[in-house]
C-alpha cells in the first residue's frame, strides 16, 4: 500500500477509535473525572499564612511596626547589597540593575521613546511603600525574607535619600514611609481592572 494511503488509513481509524469511545453526551467513556482528589497535604494554618502574607500595597496598607535610619542602611547595603549593586548603588550590569540615579531629570519623561535609558528607584518608580515590599519580600539575593522590619525601613531610608526622594536625616516608619511622594509619581496610570466584563 502507498505510503499516503497508509496515513490516511491510520487516520481513518484513530477517528473511528475515538468516535466509538464517546458515549452520547459527548464524554468519553471511562474518562477520569477533571478534578482529581488524592487527600495528600492539608489546609495551611493562620500562623503558616501569615507568615507569607507580608505584602504591601502601594498605599501602605500592609506596612509592620518598624522603623529605621539612611545611616543603618547604609551599613546594612555595604554588608547585605553592595555586592551586586555596587558600593554606591550603581549596579552592575547586565545582572544586577542600578538602583541609584535621578536622571533625566526635569519634566520629560522619555522612557517609552528610548529603551536605552537606566531605570532607577528615583527615575522610574511610582510608589516608595512597594520599595519597601519588593525589599523585604526578594532581598537579599541570597536570601530573600531575611531582614527584619526595621532592617528594611532603614534600606529603604537609605535607598530613598541616595535618590534625593527624603532627606538624610529622616526616621522612616509606617507613617512616614506613606507620606513620601516619589518624583515621578504622576507619570504613572493606575491599573483598575477588576476581571472579567470590567477588563478593559
Amino acid at each position: 500500500m502507498p505510503r499516503a494511503l497508509t496515513w490516511v488509513a491510520s487516520g481513518a481509524l484513530l477517528l473511528t477509535l475515538v468516535a466509538c469511545t464517546r458515549d452520547h453526551g459527548g464524554a468519553v467513556s471511562g474518562a477520569r473525572p477533571l478534578v482529581t482528589r488524592y487527600g495528600l497535604g492539608r489546609a495551611a494554618s493562620s500562623v503558616e499564612v501569615a507568615v507569607l502574607d507580608i505584602d504591601v500595597a502601594p498605599d501602605g496598607h500592609g506596612l509592620p511596626p518598624g522603623h529605621g535610619t539612611t545611616a543603618e542602611g547604609a551599613t546594612l547595603f555595604a554588608q547585605k547589597c553592595a555586592s551586586c549593586h555596587a558600593a554606591q548603588g550603581q549596579g552592575m550590569p547586565p545582572m544586577f540593575p542600578a538602583l541609584v540615579g535621578r536622571d533625566p531629570k526635569g519634566e520629560g519623561f522619555p522612557f517609552a521613546s528610548d529603551w536605552r535609558i537606566t531605570r532607577t528607584i528615583g527615575n522610574y518608580w511610582p510608589e516608595a511603600t512597594t520599595v519597601f515590599d519588593y525589599v523585604r519580600r526578594a532581598m537579599p539575593h541570597t536570601a530573600p525574607g531575611s531582614l527584619t522590619n526595621a532592617e528594611v525601613y532603614a534600606l529603604t531610608a537609605f535607598l530613598l535619600a541616595a535618590n534625593q526622594v527624603i532627606s538624610k536625616d529622616v526616621i522612616l516608619d509606617s507613617a512616614s514611609l506613606m507620606h513620601v511622594k516619589m518624583p515621578y509619581h504622576n507619570k504613572f496610570v493606575r491599573d483598575n481592572r477588576r476581571g472579567g466584563n470590567e477588563v478593559k
